[in-house]
């Protein structure tokens, strides 16, 4: 059951095929270089995209604007520790800003991280600090037809072998994101957690919450953990956060907020040392790089994103979307994630190795058939990885309607229809850190036997 209505809408256009193929080629085959504007659905990214409730922009408007003092981060201070159980918090522009504070204060040069699986910026920003991100993830994790109801959870088995390896006294933080993005949005349990925090104890190491989607996650806990089939998913929230030292919080995905992010923790100590780095690279602890109407209108949005009737729908939109695709024949990671479909880009274009990039050729032959943009998260944005080749449709918080996706699913069917006529891409430039490569590299289309003959040949 739909739980809103629209109240403002936006007019979008699908530019023609001929203007799209400009679009794409002078974007060097990089769909963050394309114009919004070009875009027809964009599920780049959920992060920030999403649609705010009528609280939120009343919120926007009382917004307190004070730079020291603020009642916005009062607001938000309270929030945090109603629905995420942490009394101290630290505002940041974003999640990456909360990356920085927080890594930047934990992590040393020639440290170890690890993570049920590090996303793009996590990693970079520990490797930025000196320190090697490794990824634990379970086996079942890069498979997309595994059936198993927690395929996010952090693998203690690979954790110890680590640990083992290098010694616990380099290991002086564990992660665990939730939902775990890199592997297809994919839940991680309650039981996951505690193992977890029972780990980090063992080997005295801090334990981090990446709770960007927590409420995503706690909604498939209350769907999938027998334990917490009677629970809300406030209370499951309340508990499975509970375990971590601190949070690392992109305000832009559960949050519901288009800008904004904050570290939170109960440690003195690690909350004083954190402000301090904060105050050098996001802003007074009181507004931390955002205006203070953002502050207040994340502050609204993390208790929106704990309602029933709000995440429940979320879930089951995203599900449906996943259903529609895969009814359609095209390849899909499963079970479905909370935030995104991803497409299994190495089952659809078989014919395309992974060092040419099979799902960046396919994200842009997305754009090319129907303006749709996704983003390729396998070979291409993750170097010198064992994960599978994937393309995540990111679907925006309360944006888009049936409609949209029907038009995305005939959309990927034409591109099944001719990928014996698809090459893959090889790459032209790429900036000197791999670990953000796919935000900003350049390709080009890698000619091939099939291309030249659906063209009728080349003189």
């Amino acid at each position: 059951m739909v739980a809103y209505k629209s109240k403002v809408v936006e007019r979008i256009r699908l530019p023609s095929r001929e203007q799209r193929t400009r679009a794409l080629d002078e974007a060097g085959y990089n769909a963050f270089n394309l114009a919004a504007d070009d875009v027809f659905v964009d599920l780049l990214t959920d992060s920030g995209t999403g649609a705010m409730s009528d609280d939120q922009w009343a919120a926007l408007l009382r917004g307190d604007e004070a730079y020291a003092g603020s009642s916005s981060f009062d607001r938000l201070e309270s929030a945090v520790a109603d629905v995420m159980g942490f009394e101290r918090v630290v505002p940041t522009h974003q999640g990456r800003g909360a990356e920085n504070v927080l890594y930047g204060t934990l992590l040393s040069e020639g440290d170890v991280a690890l993570n049920n699986t590090h996303f793009d910026t996590t990693r970079a920003h520990v490797a930025n600090q000196g320190a090697d991100p490794v990824d634990c993830p379970i086996p079942s994790a890069h498979d997309p037809d595994a059936d198993e109801p927690f395929k996010g959870n952090f693998s203690l088995e690979r954790a110890r072998a680590v640990v083992d390896e290098v010694g616990a006294e380099r290991v002086p933080l564990v992660i665990l994101t939730i939902t775990n993005n890199s592997a297809a949005g994919q839940p991680v349990s309650v039981e996951n957690t505690r193992r977890v925090r029972k780990f980090a104890d063992e080997i005295d190491a801090t334990f981090v919450i990446d709770a960007c989607r927590f409420a995503e996650n706690a909604a498939f806990v209350t769907r999938r953990e027998d334990e917490f089939a009677d629970a809300t998913v406030a209370e499951v929230a309340r508990e499975q956060l509970g375990h971590a030292d601190a949070l690392v919080m992109s305000g832009k995905k559960d949050g519901l907020a288009n800008v904004g992010g904050f570290v939170a923790t109960d440690d003195e100590d690690l909350f004083e040392r954190c402000k301090q780095r904060a105050i050098l690279y996001e802003g007074f602890p009181t507004y931390g790089g955002m205006a203070g109407r953002d502050v207040a209108a994340m502050a609204v949005g993390l208790r929106e994103a704990v309602e029933e009737s709000y995440v429940e729908d979320r879930i089951d939109q995203v599900r449906e979307f996943g259903a529609m695709l895969a009814a359609a024949g095209i390849p899909v990671y499963t079970p479905i994630g909370g935030h995104a479909v991803y497409l299994d880009a190495g089952a659809m274009l078989p014919a395309i190795p992974a060092d040419e990039f099979p799902g960046q050729a396919l994200v842009c032959e997305l754009y090319r058939e129907g303006g749709v943009r996704g983003v390729e998260l396998g070979s291409f944005a993750f170097p010198d990885s064992d994960r599978p080749e994937l393309v995540r449709l990111a679907v925006p918080r309360r944006t888009y309607h049936r409609e949209h996706f029907d038009h995305v699913v005939e959309t990927a069917e034409a591109v099944l229809e001719r990928r014996d006529e698809l090459s893959g891409l090889e790459i032209v430039s790429e900036p000197a850190v791999p670990e953000l490569r796919h935000f900003s590299a350049t390709l080009s289309p890698i000619e091939s036997e099939a291309v030249t003959a659906a063209d009728g040949g080349m003189e």
